[in-house]
């Protein structure tokens, strides 16, 4: 949580957060000043000092719904900076920043950088500053271990605004399914309003127009695959396959608020009308593991260890597993779940990789989402919920939705 943020700046010798780019779709961003529509602002979060964000002039009133303390960039004219930098128009970005940094008396020290920026040229900037401000040591972190640390436990208005989410999405997949068991079909085949095949694109096309009526988006957009699409994990599906009978299709909807707030993150596994035995029998086995690992939830655990716990399941079962051979394509090639919040993917992680960091604590909100792939004979199925370990040491389920694998048709 945000009350966090100086211990771990001390912990890992940070005297200054240094965050760049618009107040949407910039977690880093966002994570101070809410969704407001800021197009480009820097915020400075000093250590043990409330953040300052600065804006463009036009959109002073949206930087006041921050609550934050605000300065303008009247107050750098770039018209002045570029005189001094002879028309060097980096040069005059860079004296700008360093006049920002001057100001807030963050001239010496670490500087941690953050946010969503065009590279290129906030490379020359960054590397230009400095050079100006050698006593200021600017630096990346590859494994955030400050905002992305705190971001990982969320407050009581955070999951409020998470559970928001929770139901769009719940609400989205409703509408969706509901469309699609009332469609009219031939030879197994749904057909569309026009009497043609029904297509991967026009689903997605429905499913974009619903989170917009809703007041979501997904960025990141959405995973509607079938046949053997379904069976490579990220595939998003071929626009132009045909939805039949009897094919299972993984659904996976990952939206966010408008504007790039919070996010959600859902899957189902569905066949039209019926499924064959082989997809009856993969979509049994990972709804008995999903409901395994789900009873053995606790507080504070290393998320890695239900990892492990998957991996033993499945492979109990006969199925390759990521943690017997790494390079596997078929079987469970996945970690079990992931963070989520601002990023659809943010800490606590599960993989091979995490951390002592990367556990259940209270406050943190994760998925679960166990998983089976074999893309050469057109199968896969995943199932995904979204859990938030409570205070009290609970794992609770932010939405509840049904996990059939068959949807029966009604037209």
């Amino acid at each position: 949580m945000k009350n966090q943020l100086d211990e771990l700046m001390h912990k890992y010798g940070a005297d200054g957060l240094l965050i760049m780019g618009p107040a949407m779709q910039n977690p880093s961003m966002v994570y101070f000043t809410g969704i407001v529509h800021v197009t480009n602002a820097i915020l400075i979060k000093k250590y043990k000092q409330e953040p300052i964000l600065i804006h463009p002039s036009m959109e002073r009133d949206e930087a006041a719904h921050t609550g934050l303390r605000l300065k303008s960039f009247n107050e750098y004219p770039i018209s002045d900076l570029l005189k001094t930098a002879h028309n060097d128009r980096v040069l005059a970005l860079a004296l700008r920043l360093r006049k920002v940094l001057q100001d807030a008396q963050m001239e010496s020290g670490q500087m941690i950088l953050y946010g969503q920026v065009d590279l290129g040229v906030h490379y020359e900037i960054l590397k230009t500053l400095q050079e100006l401000m050698p006593k200021l040591k600017l630096r990346g972190m590859v494994i955030d271990q400050i905002l992305m640390q705190a971001m990982m436990t969320k407050d009581n208005d955070e999951i409020k605004q998470i559970k928001k989410m929770a139901d769009i999405t719940v609400e989205t997949v409703r509408r969706t399914r509901d469309f699609l068991q009332t469609r009219k079909h031939r030879n197994e085949t749904l057909l569309d309003d026009k009497g043609k095949p029904l297509t991967i694109g026009q689903v997605k096309s429905l499913i974009n127009l619903t989170l917009a009526e809703l007041g979501a988006e997904n960025p990141e957009g959405t995973i509607f695959a079938i046949g053997r699409d379904a069976g490579v994990p990220h595939s998003s599906g071929n626009d132009k396959d045909v939805i039949r009978f009897g094919v299972p299709i993984v659904f996976d909807i990952y939206p966010c608020q408008a504007g790039g707030g919070y996010y959600y993150d859902f899957t189902r596994t569905w066949c039209m009308g019926y499924a064959p035995e082989y997809i009856k029998e993969l979509h049994a086995q990972v709804l008995s593991v999903y409901t395994e690992i789900v009873l053995e939830l606790k507080p504070n655990m290393p998320f890695k260890a239900i990892q492990d716990r998957t991996c033993d399941l499945f492979e109990k079962m006969g199925h390759s597993t990521i943690r017997k051979d790494p390079k596997t394509e078929q079987g469970y090639v996945h970690s079990v779940g992931h963070g989520v919040g601002l990023r659809v993917h943010e800490m606590p992680f599960s993989g091979s990789d995490s951390t002592p960091e990367d556990a259940l604590f209270p406050g943190t909100v994760f998925t679960i989402e166990p998983g089976l792939y074999y893309p050469e004979k057109g199968a896969g199925v995943r199932l995904e919920d979204t859990y938030w370990m409570n205070p009290k040491g609970r794992a609770v389920k932010l939405a509840a939705f049904p996990m059939d694998l068959v949807l029966p048709m009604r037209s």
